[in-house]
């Protein structure tokens, strides 16, 4: 019902378009302007010129911004109401986006204190409170909201355009997943680890979508990605990653392909969606990811 629920406001399925299409062009002029730069070196000199927490609100800012056009876009251009952008429950279920937000969380970290514990010499402590407090504060303002735009314009927005013009689930499934995963090609990781990273990015664009279609709504995507991005730069940064902060650890390790793609994709996703599956009571699995939109029937 997701997707379906949007048939009875009659919303013209081309109006979904132009907000993807604007971003797009955006990315791919930060992409190719970015061709044959290093972007660690790039992330470095911006550091050395505006400071970390300035570096990163010049990264996060503009797509925390870009929250409140979808939103307002979505209101006051389509008069769709944010409770039908996000679920198709009666009210936004927040325990789902909490119950999602907090175990994915506790596995972030229980997984980065196992690995600091197995391996120390690959963590720098990198904790100063004077530093970290700051950067606290900035990191739990912006990267919600940050987080928040991607699953907005990407599982909420496009996904629900594509389902109303073509009738399907399995397209929006596939080309939000991949559209996803493209967004990221300017990211450091990618320079580091070269593109099968992008195996990691589309396939948390499936693992994403998948929540979305199989619970019917964004909540448990939100609480995930919030989780991700932001449990992830408190607690570790790198040289190449691209959030560069005052978090508590700093690995100094070499990223490991198998540690960074194998990992999460073939063994930790999984093992969410079987978590999320048994809790909430998915069913109908063929027909959420991969059926037709199915016309209202009225009474």
């Amino acid at each position: 019902m997701y997707i379906e629920q949007l048939q009875k406001y009659k919303i013209n399925p081309w109006s979904y378009f132009p907000l993807p299409f604007l971003f797009g062009l955006l990315m791919i002029y930060n992409w190719s302007s970015m061709q044959g730069v290093d972007s660690e070196v790039l992330i470095k000199q911006y550091i050395k010129k505006l400071g970390v927490n300035m570096t990163f609100v010049a990264l996060v800012l503009p797509l925390s911004l870009l929250l409140f056009i979808v939103l307002l876009y979505n209101r006051y251009f389509q008069n769709n109401s944010l409770r039908l952008l996000t679920t198709s429950r009666a009210k936004i279920d927040w325990k789902r986006i909490l119950f999602s937000f907090f175990l994915w969380g506790s596995i972030s970290v229980g997984t980065t204190i196992l690995a600091y514990l197995l391996s120390p010499k690959d963590f720098i402590w990198n904790l100063n409170w004077s530093q970290f407090l700051p950067f606290l504060f900035l990191a739990v303002l912006l990267i919600p909201l940050q987080t928040s735009f991607e699953e907005y314009l990407f599982r909420g927005h496009l996904l629900q355009g594509l389902g109303l013009a073509t009738k399907t689930k399995w397209v929006p499934f596939l080309v939000t997943s991949f559209l996803f995963g493209i967004m990221h090609l300017g990211n450091p990781e990618v320079d580091k680890l070269g593109p099968i990273v992008m195996v990691y990015y589309i396939g948390t664009g499936l693992f994403l979508g998948l929540l979305t279609l199989m619970d019917e709504g964004l909540e448990l995507a939100l609480g995930f990605h919030a989780a991700n991005n932001l449990i992830g730069a408190l607690l570790v940064t790198s040289d190449w990653s691209a959030f560069q902060t005052y978090s508590i650890l700093k690995d100094v390790s070499e990223p490991s392909v198998a540690l960074q793609i194998i990992g999460p994709i073939f063994i930790v996703y999984p093992i969410l969606i079987y978590v999320f599956a048994k809790k909430y009571q998915w069913s109908n699995w063929k027909a959420k990811l991969f059926g037709k939109v199915q016309p209202l029937t009225t009474s």
